[in-house]
């Protein structure tokens, strides 16, 4: 038998990271994207992480957290208020290994720790077939410009699990 795998884990952020996550950003829209966006459109989308400092900053203003594989950040995601995916990417060398799916998890369960009733993302294309098949259900259509160029999403909602205690209210 070989060895087994090492397993991820989740931290929070720290703004020592903003350089590797955006590097992760930049590498996962070029790597992960190219059958759904043309490159013009996914230099636009990487530029978001031109300006380390502002992404930090906004990571920073969100409930940001890290996947990890042997302590090296390999993923993340960004929960905006209590109700919203705002980031979501993986290392393209952890693709399908089961990352994207343990940090929306996690988000899922600490927006509903938050009070939020359902969670709402705006997916990429390539991305919408991973959140489909987590229950979100496509709500609308959006076209957004980010440096000129136009990028296609899909507003997705997924209804939570109630977290109430049983029995109702408290």
């Amino acid at each position: 038998m070989g060895q087994a795998l090492p397993q991820p884990a989740l931290r929070p952020f720290l703004a020592a990271d903003t350089p590797v996550l955006a590097a992760i950003f930049v590498a996962a829209i070029e790597e992960l994207t190219g059958d759904d966006y043309s490159e013009a459109q996914q230099e636009a989308w990487a530029s978001a992480a031109e300006d380390e400092e502002q992404f930090g900053k906004r990571l920073a203003g969100q409930l940001t957290l890290i996947a990890t594989l042997q302590n090296s950040p390999v993923g993340f995601a960004s929960l905006k208020g209590a109700d919203h995916i705002d980031l979501l990417y993986v290392h393209p060398g952890v693709a399908g290994q089961g990352v994207a799916s343990m940090l929306c998890e996690a988000l899922e369960k600490l927006a509903g720790a938050r009070g939020a009733k359902s969670l709402t993302v705006d997916a990429s294309d390539n991305a919408a077939e991973f959140f489909s098949k987590r229950g979100y259900v496509g709500m609308q259509r959006n076209t957004v410009t980010v440096n000129g160029e136009w990028l296609a999403n899909t507003t997705m909602q997924k209804t939570l699990a109630d977290g109430a205690a049983p029995g109702g209210q408290t």
